[in-house]
């Protein structure tokens, strides 16, 4: 089974060891960026992209469906935070802590890449279905890994959680 991400009339259609890894690179740069209660959000989604809890291939997310901002700036902030995100993940920032080098996410990285820029904010956030709202927002951190978790709701971050 797979789980797709899609956006900007582009898909992204990874296999579960492709979507966790995919996953896991993000996580780390967006726990690094977040300073914003939109990108705490963002980071909330991320938690339920978590395999080991959500379950194996029912996962993923349409860019067309986040709640991206009330107005055209806000948009255009909040995808400049996806898009230093993901650049930051594709530098490979803090893969070291993985324990595993994370195979073809440069190319993952690459196609989602695209798949924001192509991406328009759409001017009424209404229409928003499956975003964390303000009140979901992963704030937690795990003090062990310095990654944002959706604490307390889950008994740790993604790194705790994975399978040993």
């Amino acid at each position: 089974m797979s789980n797709i991400f899609s956006g900007g009339g582009h898909d992204l259609d990874l296999s579960n060891g492709a979507t966790a890894v995919f996953i896991d690179v993000l996580m780390l740069a967006v726990s690094d960026l977040a300073s914003e209660d939109w990108d705490f959000r963002f980071a909330a989604l991320l938690t339920l992209q978590d395999q080991n809890v959500m379950g194996r291939g029912a996962v993923g997310f349409d860019l067309a469906e986040f709640d991206w901002g009330a107005t055209e700036r806000e948009g255009a902030r909040a995808k400049d935070f996806v898009l230093r995100a993901t650049a930051l993940a594709a530098s490979g920032h803090r893969w070291s802590e993985l324990g595993y080098h994370p195979p073809r996410v440069h190319d993952y990285l690459h196609r989602f890449t695209t798949m924001v820029e192509s991406c328009t904010p759409p001017a009424d956030s209404s229409a928003a279905r499956g975003f964390p709202g303000p009140d979901e927002a992963a704030m937690a951190s795990c003090v062990r890994h310095r990654v944002l978790s959706a604490l307390p709701l889950w008994d740790g971050c993604f790194l705790c959680n994975r399978p040993h």
